[in-house]
């Protein structure tokens, strides 16, 4: 990713968890000024972490850390945003900053409700393989963005994954439950796959090794192969054999009704969430 349009531009973060600490060690690695970089939080124990990424500027104070700031980066939970929200409203209005939110369920219309009615805001849904480069992100844009805000969001997001533009806001909530928390659903699967091996008599470490192996070399194959996941999934299953009887116990069990309903549950927590903050 070629970042050189950024350079010239001041990122500052709001937030200084897990994933703003992957954002920025992937701007630094991509090419990024640390000294166009600044953080707010206050634990210090964050501080301390983003200063050992590289020499940012860390401030315990949200004000300070944006008073320069081109882009702001909210990366808060959702039950902090609005306060947190509050805190940049000046320095967005001064700067004509771009505010990007990673924060679930928190809509545009509240973020806009207390900044300016101008801000252009950009919403994202991240996943946490971004804390390994290898995350996914949906974005969405409001109409007070330009092409080129646009751009700057999807270079920065693009720093630790993939991104997906999506034309409407609501389409994020089905992001959320899908790429959001859908890392969640493969350890959860990789989990009960450990558990069924050792019940069979593999050792633990055993099973996990290779439930874990077995899952990164099938995610492989499906991002590097030229045929869709089902064609990937009949060239496996070899009529009367193994894989085939293990299909079939999973359709008798409607494991796909049972990945529907989890994914419409997200969905509707994420829409809840963002009724508790309004």
């Amino acid at each position: 990713m070629n970042n050189s349009r950024l350079q010239q531009y001041h990122i500052a973060f709001v937030g200084g968890g897990n994933m703003a600490a992957s954002i920025i060690g992937g701007l630094l690695e991509s090419g990024q000024t640390a000294s166009c970089i600044s953080a707010a939080d206050p634990m210090p124990d964050s501080l301390a972490r983003l200063r050992d990424i590289g020499p940012i500027e860390v401030y315990k104070d949200n004000a300070e850390a944006v008073t320069h700031a081109d882009v702001i980066i909210m990366a808060v939970k959702p039950q902090v945003m609005a306060e947190a929200t509050e805190s940049i409203a000046d320095a967005v209005k001064k700067n004509s900053a771009l505010v990007i939110s990673i924060a679930a369920g928190i809509t545009v219309e509240q973020i806009q409700s207390r900044l300016d009615p101008g801000a252009a805001i950009v919403r994202c849904m991240p996943n946490t393989p971004a804390l390994l480069r290898s995350g996914a992100s949906g974005l969405f844009a409001n109409a007070q963005c330009s092409e080129q805000q646009r751009d700057f969001a999807q270079t920065i997001l693009s720093a630790v994954g993939i991104t997906c533009w999506v034309d409407t806001e609501n389409e994020l909530d089905a992001i959320t439950a899908l790429s959001g928390s859908g890392p969640a659903y493969f350890f959860l699967f990789m989990e009960a796959m450990i558990t069924a091996g050792k019940e069979q008599g593999l050792e633990k470490e055993v099973a996990t090794r290779l439930a874990v192996q077995t899952a990164l070399g099938a995610a492989r194959m499906a991002l590097e192969s030229d045929v869709d996941l089902a064609e990937l999934r009949r060239r496996v299953t070899s009529p009367g054999g193994t894989t085939e009887r293990a299909i079939q116990s999973f359709e008798r069990d409607e494991l796909q009704h049972t990945v529907a309903r989890a994914m419409q549950a997200a969905a509707e927590r994420a829409v809840e969430m963002a009724r508790e903050m309004g």
